[in-house]
C-alpha cells in the first residue's frame, strides 16, 4: 500500500504555447479561475481560454493587463530572464520572515517538482537537481546507476525546495534532511512508473530510485507586511 502526491499530469492542454503555459500556471499559484482573471484583466473568458491553450500572440495592451492581474510584468509571463539567476530584483519596503511548522512544510513539498539534493563527495559538497514526488512521508526521485546521486545511498543528504515570486519580492523554502535508500517495491515502482512520476527532465535511463527519509524538515517564509490603512485622525 502507498499514498501518492505528485504534480497534476496534463494541468496544459497538448496545444498550448510558452506564454500560455505561464499565465496558466500563475493563475493557478494565486488561486484564480479563468473567470476571474478574465473579468479583472478586462477581457472575454473564451480570449483567455484561447491565450492558454493556444500558441496565441498577445497584444501588449492585453498582456500588461492580466500581468497587472497576476500581479507579475509582462517580460515575466514572455519568460524574460530566464538565463540569469532568480532573486536579483530589489527587497520589499515591508518584508517579514516566519518560520513554516512541519505541516506546513510537507503541504509545499507534496505537489512534487524540482527540489536539490546536497551531498557529501571526495572532492567537496555537491548540489545537484532533480525531479521528485512525495511518497509515504519520503521524497523520492530517480537517477542513473552510475551518477553521483546513486553513490550517495545510505548516507546523510540535504534537500531544499524553494518558490520566489520576483514581482512581489516574496517567497519561501522547505529544508529537509535525512538518509537515502533504494526504493526496492517493485509494485510501487511500477505504479510510478506507468504514471510517469517523476519524469526527469534530464532525459536517459535513470532507473535507479532513490528515497529520502527525512528526520527534520524546516521551512521559511519572506511575505510582505501590508501598510496599515490611515488611522482616523489623519482625516
Amino acid at each position: 500500500m502507498f499514498m501518492q502526491h505528485a504534480g497534476s499530469a496534463g494541468k496544459y492542454p497538448t496545444g498550448a504555447g510558452d506564454l500560455g503555459r505561464r499565465i496558466a500556471l500563475r493563475r493557478q499559484q494565486l488561486g484564480l479561475s479563468r473567470r476571474e482573471t478574465a473579468a479583472r484583466a478586462g477581457m472575454a473568458e473564451t480570449y483567455l481560454e484561447y491565450v492558454e491553450s493556444s500558441p496565441a500572440a498577445v497584444d501588449i495592451a492585453a498582456l500588461t493587463r492580466l500581468a497587472g492581474t497576476l500581479g507579475t510584468t509582462p517580460q515575466q509571463l514572455l519568460g524574460g530572464g530566464l538565463d540569469l539567476p532568480p532573486g536579483r530584483g530589489r527587497a520589499s519596503t515591508r518584508p517579514v520572515l516566519t518560520e513554516l511548522g512541519a505541516a506546513e512544510c510537507w503541504a509545499r513539498l507534496a505537489p512534487g517538482g524540482v527540489g536539490r539534493v546536497a551531498l557529501s563527495t571526495s572532492e567537496g559538497p555537491v548540489v545537484l537537481p532533480v525531479n521528485y514526488l512525495v511518497l509515504d512521508g519520503t521524497l523520492v526521485f530517480r537517477t542513473t546507476a552510475t551518477g553521483l546521486l546513486a553513490s550517495a545511498v545510505g548516507t546523510n543528504v540535504a534537500f531544499e525546495v524553494d518558490r520566489l515570486d520576483e514581482a512581489l519580492s516574496t517567497g519561501w523554502s522547505v529544508l529537509a534532511t535525512g538518509t537515502t535508500a533504494i526504493l526496492e517495491d517493485q509494485e510501487t515502482i511500477e505504479h510510478l512508473t506507468h504514471r510517469g512520476f517523476p519524469t526527469p527532465w534530464a532525459g536517459g535511463d535513470r532507473d535507479v530510485w532513490v528515497r529520502i527519509e527525512p528526520t527534520a524538515v524546516t521551512g521559511r517564509i519572506i511575505r510582505t507586511e501590508q501598510t496599515p490603512p490611515p488611522s482616523a485622525s489623519n482625516h
